[in-house]
């Protein structure tokens, strides 16, 4: 009678804290397959096919829920990952204003994070939450070393109408005022826009050296389109947002000389046989074709098998201070997360501290342009 007692209090005081102990780990997924940012979204989402089903040995399962590259949706979506499937991590989203949503839910939740795409917030604001993404101002530092090569004083911008465009444009300033090169525009359309013509007409009237475009995606293509239908010919960049081959399906022929900054997986073939990255980009990328066909690597599938693996290396750790299900597992794994140290992925090599949420240096970008219809290593 005593043990039945002791046993429904303890049971009780469980359902209460919202602990449940368990022997398998769920994460919750989720992203945006349709909507605008679909062309995105679908390469994240397949990623985890190649993904297996286990974290540090232990059974995984991924919760993987659909949030139309909307905001409102994505935000839904964690509430429900984190309140009622009571995951032990969760991942997402494949756009900047929804994962920045996901990333206020779980920090107040304080159920670690995968953020899949860059948070439009504070570090200080971001104690639970560790991005794959390389940094903007990591990969337009990039971008504005090329520009700096070829003479380029002047530089148009055109960015979406949200987070994402800010933070392209505030990473373009950071590195473009201190390297001389003058900023003259600030044109920006929205996601699901058909026409940019009138930015486009602003663009040329200011007639740039170089323009820098801080859309993702096929959404990267429509302004890019519009200048060179209007004549112009001087280099234009794009982000790490833009790199797949929807890009290039969607541009055609006009988006040839397309340059920007991305992860070497894009281009495994081309890195140096001692790149310490190679033979996981090789290895994930061949894998992803092999799925799906040849020539559709990209960047985004990438990010989410990254998250992977940072939640492997963490999860060992985390799994010898609690069991899954529980508040204290949730605090291990984000401890854990935050102590990563030289997890290679395909983008790059993650070292984490509680200063540096992202972890990655200059081994995590290359520069490629389209060429022939491909995006290719810029030499």
């Amino acid at each position: 009678m005593k043990r039945t007692l002791l046993l429904s209090l303890a049971a009780a005081v469980a359902f209460a804290t919202g602990a449940a102990a368990r022997d398998n780990i769920l994460v919750g997924v989720t992203l945006g397959a349709t909507g605008p940012g679909a062309s995105l979204g679908i390469h994240y989402k397949n990623a985890f096919q190649l993904i297996p089903r286990t974290l540090g040995g232990r059974p995984v399962e991924f919760i993987i829920l659909e949030d139309k590259t909307d905001p409102t949706e994505a935000a839904k979506n964690a509430r429900k990952l984190i309140g009622e499937e009571k995951v032990d991590a969760i991942m997402g989203s494949n756009s900047v204003p929804s994962t920045t949503q996901i990333a206020q839910i779980a920090t107040e939740a304080k159920t670690p994070m995968i953020a899949l795409a860059p948070v439009a917030l504070p570090h200080e604001k971001l104690g639970w939450v560790f991005t794959t993404p390389q940094p903007v101002a990591l990969m337009m530092g990039a971008v504005v070393e090329d520009m700096k090569k070829k003479g380029v004083k002047t530089v148009g911008y055109i960015g979406f109408s949200d987070s994402w465009g800010d933070l392209v444009l505030k990473a373009l300033k950071k590195h473009a005022e201190p390297a001389g090169i003058k900023v003259l525009t600030d044109e920006r359309y929205a996601r699901a826009d058909t026409s940019v013509t009138g930015q486009v007409i602003k663009l040329l009237s200011a007639d740039p050296d170089a323009v820098v475009v801080g859309g993702s995606g096929t959404g990267g293509a429509l302004p890019h389109i519009g200048l060179v239908e209007r004549g112009y010919k001087k280099p234009i960049y794009h982000n790490h947002g833009t790199v797949n081959r929807e890009f290039i399906k969607v541009g055609g022929k006009k988006v040839e000389g397309a340059i920007a900054p991305t992860g070497p997986l894009i281009v495994p073939e081309d890195l140096p046989a001692d790149n310490e990255v190679k033979p996981v980009a090789s290895d994930f990328t061949k894998r992803y074709e092999d799925k799906f066909g040849e020539g559709t690597r990209n960047a985004f599938g990438g990010y989410s098998y990254d998250g992977y693996l940072l939640l492997n290396a963490a999860v060992p750790a985390a799994l010898e201070k609690a069991k899954p299900g529980t508040p204290e597992f949730r605090q291990a794994l984000r401890d854990a997360l935050e102590d990563a140290k030289n997890v290679v992925g395909t983008h790059g090599v993650y070292n984490m501290s509680p200063e540096d949420h992202t972890g990655l240096d200059e081994r995590a970008r290359v520069l490629v342009i389209v060429d022939d219809g491909k995006w290719r290593l810029k030499k």
